[in-house]
């Protein structure tokens, strides 16, 4: 039975807030698991939570009980950690956001140097699709409480448009409609939402805008980060991250990276089932 008691829990950023046994449903049934699964896991963190207990146990909680249960609903549970595990670099991310992009249509590059109209800029994605080219900077963190402040967009907006002017005068990009893009694997604060919005550049976040977010993103692709896989261990995951292998799809089309990283055959058997599972939509 959910408790009618008001308990305030502690989130990452120091706030605190009400627990929500109706957000916490809801990230479960994001993640898969079946109502059975569902209901045991609400079950024993609403008869186990209390004022000052942080998110961070709560989702630790879940995310054992889970696994218990399915490995492919814990993996999705998880996404939003098993994003922050994409770090502490951010070309991982850069390259899950392109991917993300390349499967709504765009072409995309990652990393390249542009000569702006005054200076040179390294953009972390490009993406074009159609008549429309982006400049898309990224920006990693691996702390929950963490947010891109309003700085952010200020300076993205700065150099957007050094690379925007320089763009507009090559013949090659004649009828190119340019755009600005700030990604963020947390979110922005009220302040560098507003510019962001203010100043005409696109803006992205765990989850924002409503319905097209990363998150959002991710349950409509189906693409997840390798790191959301529960069956091989850290080492195993930075040493595949570091081959610039980033999707779990990548590991499914090829198998033998896990070789690779010292998989055994066995295990490589169970995180290519896993894999397929996560994937699947």
């Amino acid at each position: 039975m959910e408790n009618s008691e008001p308990v305030y829990v502690t989130k990452a950023s120091g706030d605190k807030v009400p627990f929500d046994v109706a957000r916490l449903r809801r990230s479960l049934e994001r993640s898969k698991a079946t109502a059975t699964e569902i209901n045991k896991v609400v079950d024993a963190i609403n008869s186990s939570v209390h004022d000052g207990m942080t998110t961070k146990q709560i989702y630790r909680k879940a995310f054992a009980l889970l696994q218990k249960g399915s490995n492919s609903a814990a993996a999705r549970y998880k996404l939003k950690n098993a994003i922050m595990e994409l770090g502490p670099a951010g070309f991982a991310f850069e390259k899950f956001v392109a991917a993300l992009l390349n499967e709504d249509g765009y072409t995309t590059r990652i990393g390249e140097i542009v000569q702006g109209r005054c200076v040179k800029h390294e953009v972390d994605v490009i993406a074009d699709r159609g008549k429309v080219r982006c400049m898309i900077e990224c920006k990693f963190h691996s702390d929950k409480g963490k947010y891109s402040d309003v700085k952010v967009p200020m300076y993205i907006r700065s150099r957007f448009e050094d690379v925007r002017d320089a763009w507009q005068e090559q013949a090659e990009l004649s009828g190119k409609h340019f755009e600005g893009w700030v990604v963020t694997n947390t979110r922005f604060t009220t302040d560098a939402e507003q510019y962001g919005n203010c100043a005409g550049l696109e803006m992205i976040s765990w989850d924002m805008p409503t319905g097209n977010g990363i998150k959002d993103r991710i349950d409509r692709s189906g693409l997840h980060p390798l790191t959301s896989l529960t069956s091989i261990t850290l080492a195993e995951k930075k040493a595949l991250l570091d081959m610039e292998v980033v999707l779990c799809s990548e590991l499914t089309k090829s198998p033998q990276l896990l070789k690779k990283v010292g998989v055994s055959k066995q295990r490589i058997n169970k995180t290519v089932s896993e894999a397929h599972l996560l994937c699947s939509q």
